[in-house]
């Protein structure tokens, strides 16, 4: 059953962070976490292998920051590491029904005017992304701060695939992106592009989140992500201070906006997908 056919007819569940599971397994701050695709692939089989244990309808392929710009000194190409991202997954998800997503992240430089990457560099890498993932079930944008990017990478998407579209930014308390987008914006522009998907990930927890889920949907007709930290990480340990059970119970909660498809970003392992 693909991705749109999944949305009508239920709930979906999402996997939880890569990041996370691969600090845990010895990953150093610096590293490049997406050339472990082709360097130790066994290791993302693995992860993946219990996130969808843990009950996972689609997992997330290791590509989130996938792209020429912050792979340039790898020594890989971008579609080497894209396509071992999916092989990967695919080989996890063997025998059973879960999804292959390609995640895909912000570039890492602002487009003009704050920054200096043009608006066509910016669609031209995107691009590039989608046409190595070819072999995924869908394309998801996460973490995204800028509405400008989003519509580069949204429309990059819809002119060289016709695989389903989904679209998750990152916003503050102050229910703005990093750069300045509010909820409305967000709705309105996504919705006219015409992804399949769409809502938040990451910065904030459950809780801190729901004010904005819940602008969220006044918004939009369309099926919405949920895709929360775990809480919030404590500035001293660096542990995030929601448990498996508690972001659960906070996850259902959020059923009473509408919300489709849930799952956990940064500090979240199979043991709060699994709940």
């Amino acid at each position: 059953m693909d991705f749109r056919t999944r949305l009508k007819q239920g709930w979906i569940c999402l996997d939880g962070a890569m990041g996370t599971m691969l600090q845990a397994r010895g990953l150093k701050m610096g590293e490049t976490p997406e050339v472990l695709n082709l360097e130790k692939p066994e290791l993302l089989q693995e992860i993946h292998q219990e996130y969808i244990q843990a009950g996972a309808d689609v997992v997330y392929a290791n590509t989130f920051g996938a792209n020429r710009y912050k792979l340039a000194h790898s020594g890989y190409s971008v579609s080497e590491i894209i396509k071992a991202g999916i092989e990967n997954a695919r080989a996890a998800c063997a025998g059973t029904d879960t999804l292959v997503a390609l995640d895909i992240g912000p570039i890492g430089q602002l487009l003009e005017p704050t920054g200096t990457l043009s608006f066509e560099e910016a669609y031209d890498i995107f691009r590039e992304q989608i046409e190595a993932g070819d072999a995924c079930d869908l394309i998801v944008f996460e973490t995204m701060t800028d509405l400008l990017e989003c519509k580069a990478a949204v429309l990059a998407a819809k002119e060289h695939s016709d695989l389903p579209v989904a679209v998750t930014m990152t916003f503050e308390i102050n229910q703005r992106t990093f750069t300045g987008c509010c909820i409305e914006s967000m709705a309105l522009t996504l919705s006219g592009l015409g992804v399949d998907a769409l809502g938040v990930n990451c910065s904030l927890g459950p809780a801190e989140l729901e004010p904005v889920v819940a602008k969220l949907s006044e918004w939009t007709n369309l099926p919405i992500i949920v895709k929360p930290n775990a809480g919030l990480p404590d500035p001293v340990t660096n542990e995030y201070n929601v448990s498996p059970e508690e972001f659960a119970q906070m996850m259902k909660n959020l059923r009473k906006y509408g919300i489709k498809v849930f799952g956990g970003c940064c500090g979240t392992t199979p043991d709060f997908i699994r709940c």
